[in-house]
């Protein structure tokens, strides 16, 4: 090329008076009607309060007490393991893999991997997934995601019980709105199979987003729940703006955004770094990818996202793993490509929403994956008769899942399902589990 057009891309300073004209304009309705949104909750200051008073751990404890008091027992235990070392140390594990060649080995601690969950949608999972923890001598994930209804898991008191065991164990934790379009306003949607890459994603229409930002703010302050999941381009803004004005959110942009390109992400980490704050931070903290991504695609962002400054800000999420039906064609398995990539990006993050392709899954059972930590098989004499069942393991006890006390199962020999059903519907375990 005989001219470097280069040059043509800057962008005016005017164009930034242009936008700032946009926000500060008094007469903005979309601008005036965010303001108000967070007016109702305080100034940014007192929302901050508000929100590391309610994050307290006394304080969620309390919260327990008052829900869920089966609970405190087992949080109560999860500190004492805490406290006594009984989790595995890095080192330890690193020992119990490498043997004897763990001392002599460099370990690139700046591109560690993080192990996410997702989801985990119920409170007794987390002393489950602990107790296996501790007697294999694996290692605890770090990360966590949570799809559960908000509404539900405040009304039985998994909401708090959750909160107070990240704390405990040093564990982040993201929580998912109950404010999106699958409630019936995106006339797009018609299952799972419409949801992921169709239209859009799941969308916010209309009043949604500001919703969502309501929605945010009430969890915020109440329970001190900081990091939410966002999919959608409006409340992703509308997260920008809020960390801009001084509340303390922080996202993970989730898989049904459909980020699937490096331009896309470019413009994402540009608005991001056109709002961030003067010390550089953004409440973009998680950045999960489209399941249909290659490698170059996270070389090429990781590229600007360092230049950016985001490289220890915004980390890349990518499923690994993905569940059997609706979501991905399966066989779906990156975990060598995982390893190809994890020696040169930093900070990324590995959530497993399934299993490997080559578990022991039936064409009868195409939705079943398998879990570290599973539920009671027995239907318990609770007035929950229909409770939603987690993904089962074919070895382990397991656990029906209700606000009652957790009472342990000795075999699968009961029955075993996936799906939300009711007591009266128990099937038996030789009949393959569906959902």
């Amino acid at each position: 090329m005989t001219k470097d057009i280069r040059p043509l891309l800057e962008i005016p300073r005017d164009r930034l008076d242009a936008i700032n004209a946009v926000l500060l304009d008094p007469d903005s309705r979309v601008m005036n009607d965010f303001l108000a949104v967070v007016e109702k909750y305080g100034t940014p200051e007192k929302i901050n309060a508000k929100a590391a008073e309610a994050r307290r751990l006394p304080n969620l404890l309390a919260k327990v007490k008052a829900t869920a008091p089966e609970y405190i027992n087992d949080l109560t235990w999860l500190a004492e393991q805490r406290d006594k070392s009984a989790f595995i140390s890095i080192a330890d594990y690193r020992r119990k893999i490498l043997g004897e060649k763990a001392a002599a080995t460099q370990f690139k601690d700046d591109f560690a991997v993080t192990l996410e969950v997702s989801a985990a949608q119920y409170f007794p999972y987390v002393r489950a997934a602990a107790e296996r923890a501790i007697a294999e001598r694996s290692l605890m994930p770090g990360r966590w995601i949570r799809v559960r209804r908000m509404k539900e898991q405040e009304a039985d008191g998994d909401l708090p019980a959750f909160s107070a065991a990240m704390q405990i164990i040093g564990a982040s934790f993201v929580e998912t709105l109950d404010t999106k379009g699958t409630d019936g306003s995106n006339l797009h949607l018609g299952g799972p199979e419409t949801i992921t890459g169709y239209f859009g994603g799941i969308g916010q229409p209309n009043e949604h987003a500001l919703q969502w930002l309501d929605e945010y703010l009430y969890y915020y302050t109440t329970y001190g729940v900081r990091q939410v999941l966002n999919f959608n381009a409006g409340t992703i803004l509308l997260g920008f703006l809020l960390h801009r004005i001084g509340v303390d959110i922080e996202f993970k942009i989730s898989v049904y955004f459909g980020s699937d390109n490096p331009y896309h992400a470019l413009w994402i980490l540009l608005a991001a770094k056109l709002f961030s704050r003067d010390d550089g931070t953004s409440p973009l903290i998680g950045f999960n990818w489209s399941n249909s991504i290659n490698n170059e695609t996270m070389e090429l962002t990781a590229q600007f996202r360092k230049a950016l400054g985001f490289e220890n800000v915004v980390r890349f999420e990518h499923h690994i793993v993905e569940t059997w039906k609706s979501i991905v064609v399966q066989p779906y398995d990156r975990r060598a490509e995982l390893l190809e990539i994890a020696g040169h990006v930093a900070n990324i993050s590995s959530p497993r929403p399934g299993s490997p392709s080559s578990s022991s899954l039936t064409t009868a059972a195409p939705n079943c994956w398998r879990s570290p930590a599973t539920w009671q098989t027995s239907p318990p004499n609770t007035k929950a008769a229909t409770r939603k069942w987690s993904k089962l393991s074919p070895t382990r006890p397991i656990f029906w899942i209700t606000s009652a006390r957790r009472q342990k199962s000795s075999s699968l020999a009961t029955g075993t399902t996936c799906k939300t059903i009711s007591c009266s519907k128990w099937r038996p375990a030789t009949t393959p589990p569906v959902r």
